[in-house]
């Protein structure tokens, strides 16, 4: 899909839906941004009152789904890993900004054999936290 066409669902949810769709666009943007296009899909959903994580679907570039097709798969998950934590500041700074909280760890993931379904998640800091953050 292109990335025009990239889609955001929402998981319902008691809280405020629009920052779980903040939260999904901005992680599309930052795939734009880091691989040269988006996913097709991105969900975004609180997995406790603590825990935020978003599903993006479809993230391969036409290289790295060249590598899959190699059977390349770990060399792959090196790769995504490397630049993913790498810029782990630009992944976790718009989780604070749109949700007011700290982040404590970011999880990053992609399973090279599942078309490139990507998987980041964030551990908050309980609310008023003044300590230390991820993106420091």
């Amino acid at each position: 899909m292109s990335d025009e066409s990239s889609i955001v669902e929402v998981e319902s949810d008691d809280r405020e839906p629009s920052v779980l769709m903040e939260v999904a666009n901005e992680m599309v943007r930052l795939f734009k941004e880091q691989f040269g296009r988006g996913p097709s899909a991105a969900r975004a959903a609180w997995v406790s009152p603590d825990v935020l994580t978003v599903v993006l679907e479809d993230t391969f570039t036409p290289p790295e789904r060249k590598l899959a097709e190699m059977g390349e798969h770990q060399r792959l998950r090196e790769w995504r890993s490397l630049l993913q934590y790498g810029r782990a500041t630009e992944f976790c700074s718009p989780i604070e900004r749109i949700t007011g909280r700290t982040v404590r760890a970011f999880i990053s993931g992609t399973d090279t054999e599942a078309d490139g379904l990507s998987v980041e998640t964030f551990v908050l800091h309980p609310p008023g936290y003044d300590g230390p953050s991820r993106c420091t």
